[in-house]
């Protein structure tokens, strides 16, 4: 995966307006009922169709960028979710993330941080994401993998692993055959 480089210097006045209507509908999104259809229509206004069916948010989180961002079906997403999408963070179908998860597919340049280096993020099908993780720009997590509660993941995790700490290392593999097999 390349990295690329956003310039924030260079933000249109079209992208200042998005980001605007954007901000604004996520805070619309979280101070509405949720589990409404009230609710449902507003992120259904912010994602469009990048959003599967059956997925759910709970109230709050926050998205920067979330035209860049892709889940699939029966995705849950636990309160407190922080998507920094820029670099694009795609989420497979019947991925679970608990509370406090921070996913990031951005960084500021460390000298000049009005440059944002960008790196996708994937999150493959039945992973589980344990609360207060943190991915970081450029990970892809394997399907069925574990990410476990307050983890810091710097590198990509295999299929079927679980890692655990900062930075997350691998402590077991699960057994692939327990699972559904792979649409691909």
């Amino acid at each position: 995966m390349e990295e690329f480089v956003v310039d924030m210097n260079e933000v249109t006045e079209e992208g200042i307006k998005e980001a605007v209507r954007e901000t604004q509908l996520i805070y619309r999104i979280n101070n509405t009922m949720p589990l409404t259809e009230e609710n449902s229509a507003l992120i259904k206004e912010l994602m469009e169709d990048r959003i599967g069916m059956g997925t759910r948010f709970t109230p709050p989180f926050n998205l920067v960028a979330s035209q860049n961002l892709r889940i699939g079906n029966n995705v849950y997403i636990g309160g407190n979710f922080l998507g920094m999408c820029r670099g694009g963070i795609t989420i497979e179908d019947n991925v679970m993330v608990a509370v406090n998860v921070s996913v990031l597919s951005n960084n500021h340049d460390l000298y000049n941080r009005n440059l944002l280096l960008c790196k996708p993020v994937t999150i493959k099908e039945g992973a589980w994401i344990g609360a207060n993780a943190t991915i970081l720009p450029g990970v892809t997590i394997g399907r069925y993998a574990v990410v476990g509660a307050a983890s810091v993941v710097t590198h990509d995790v295999a299929d079927y692993e679980v890692v655990v700490g900062s930075p997350a290392r691998p402590i077991k593999t699960l057994d692939g055959e327990r699972f559904p097999p792979s649409k691909e």
